[in-house]
């Protein structure tokens, strides 16, 4: 359970000389310490002040006024390092007739977190018997049975607590200027985009879906077209090429690093191929040297979906400057994610960019004129303001995501029949899923579900055996794709995960293998 601090709380915390317990202080130590977060209340801010100083005035050791007050401001700053600011809104504000204003305000601002999840902790036993759902007193905090340690998949909360403040400082923005459609922090936000992986162009757009639908309409392919991809992906990539009327030629892919078999790739060339899609699995850039040196030969562009790989490299080249044009997602659970769909395109073709940027609105060259079919695949402000936000603690997040792979690596290299992804050498891999292989994936997953650890299987179905597209393919023309999809197996990876629930997890890997 989180706690929301009352001020007589934050007092007793920061001046246990003048409390008469220090329950107070071991319940946000306990909460703490079994990852719990522990909220304060940006509306009650000058209480806090106020209150502890006036705590410290009480005490016989500090008489000076502006030393009592330097102290009282030194340990507030001091405790709040490791606790939560939660936002005051409008919303929250009493009545000024309230019997209690301050707590009142406390008690509306609890209704904007999970119900249930979070509690106020206060020292006034009468408060807390008039709200018992929503309030509890150190001593019953204290009291509570030890709670089950929660593994998540992808931890976004843990994120959202570190960047708070630039997120709501984001947001606020874009409802104070009101432009929630091509604001100004999408401007701002593709400049970044576009300095950060090299790329001339960066194009916004609705989702990664949507950045390769519009590539495949920018370069003009059509019915009676054929476009090469992988089918060990997920669906956006064939169902793009369908929905432009193009036919999708899937190619097998490599054993170890479930990208496409550049070996196998000339092959389904013919003279209806108009473009290759190879797919970044996992986090991890495909051979692009190679692919784009077939593709060069035969007049072919590439579209790299780097869907996964936002944040990776290749030969010292960022994913998503890799090819003709390159494609993300922003989709929550991606290693950039926003709290949406969200998607960009990357080209160093200026005429392909001017092409993009038209037919995300509606194929509009300017305001009522429209020079071509398109869709309405702009990205909405708000999204982008959330990246912005993001931005800033980025590169830290990819190490740890790779500090984060290569230690799960370690932790399953003596480990019998455990499959751990290979990273080339020449590139890196960020890790949008962990994914390891082993023999009764199925078991497996129910097995490791009733020890409270999440998994995911990316993906289970090839996709030239979906039911949607088994026509266009031999199923059994992918033996290497279909050996993976009974096989894979995604662990939890996200920039905050500790050693300790990685241990956790690799010790349950481990036992559900053998077992």
């Amino acid at each position: 359970m989180d706690l929301l601090l009352d001020t007589d709380c934050v007092i007793a915390a920061c001046v246990p000389e003048a409390a008469p317990s220090p329950d107070a202080a071991a319940a946000i130590t306990r909460c703490l310490d079994e990852d719990g977060t522990v909220w304060l209340y940006a509306g009650a801010a000058q209480s806090y002040e106020d209150g502890v100083l006036r705590a410290l005035q009480d005490t016989a050791e500090h008489r000076v006024a502006e030393a009592q007050t330097r102290l009282a401001r030194q340990r507030l700053e001091c405790f709040t390092q490791d606790k939560q600011w939660l936002a005051a809104l409008g919303g929250d504000f009493a009545r000024f007739d309230a019997p209690d204003p301050a707590r009142e305000r406390l008690l509306n601002a609890l209704d904007r977190l999970p119900r249930g999840a979070v509690k106020i902790l206060t020292r006034d036993e009468i408060f807390v018997a008039a709200h018992a759902e929503q309030a509890i007193s150190p001593a019953g905090y204290l009291a509570l049975p030890p709670a089950v340690r929660r593994i998540d998949f992808i931890d976004l909360p843990a994120q959202q607590a570190a960047i708070r403040p630039q997120l709501e400082a984001q947001i606020h923005r874009v409802l104070h200027h009101g432009r929630y459609i091509l604001g100004p922090e999408m401007e701002e936000l593709e400049q970044r985009l576009q300095a950060y992986t090299g790329a001339a162009h960066c194009i916004s757009v609705a989702s990664g879906t949507e950045a390769l639908l519009i590539s495949l309409m920018a370069l003009g392919v059509g019915p009676g077209d054929e476009v090469i991809t992988t089918p060990f992906t997920f669906v956006a990539t064939a169902e793009v090429i369908c929905l432009v009327g193009a036919r999708p030629v899937f190619v097998d892919v490599e054993p170890d690093t479930c990208n496409i078999n550049v070996d196998k790739l000339e092959a389904a060339i013919n003279s209806t191929t108009k473009a290759i899609i190879p797919v970044a699995l996992y986090g991890q850039p495909a051979d692009m040297d190679a692919i784009n040196t077939i593709a060069a030969a035969y007049g072919l562009p590439v579209i790299e979906d780097a869907a996964q790989s936002f944040g990776a490299s290749y030969r010292g080249v960022k994913s998503g400057n890799l090819s003709t044009i390159g494609c993300t997602s922003f989709f929550p659970s991606k290693p950039l994610g926003c709290y949406g769909d969200g998607g960009a395109i990357f080209t160093n073709d200026g005429e392909l960019a001017q092409t993009m940027r038209e037919l995300r609105v509606h194929g509009q060259a300017r305001r009522y004129v429209h020079t071509r079919v398109g869709v309405g695949g702009r990205m909405d402000t708000l999204q982008c303001a959330v990246l912005l936000a993001k931005l800033d603690r980025f590169d830290w997040e990819i190490e740890r995501r790779i500090a984060i792979g290569r230690r799960y690596s370690e932790l399953f290299a003596a480990a019998p029949h455990i499959t751990t992804p290979v990273i080339r050498p020449d590139r890196t891999c960020v890790f949008a899923q962990y994914t390891l292989q082993v023999p009764n994936r199925d078991g497996v997953v129910d097995a490791l579900q009733s020890r409270g650890i999440p998994s995911a299987v990316h993906y289970p179905i090839p996709l030239n055996v979906q039911p949607a597209y088994q026509h266009l393919c031999c199923p059994d023309c992918t033996p290497v794709a279909a050996r993976l999809a009974a096989r894979v197996i995604s662990l939890p990876m996200h920039a905050d995960l500790s050693e300790s629930a990685q241990d956790l997890i690799a010790e349950a890997v481990i036992a559900c293998v053998r077992e």
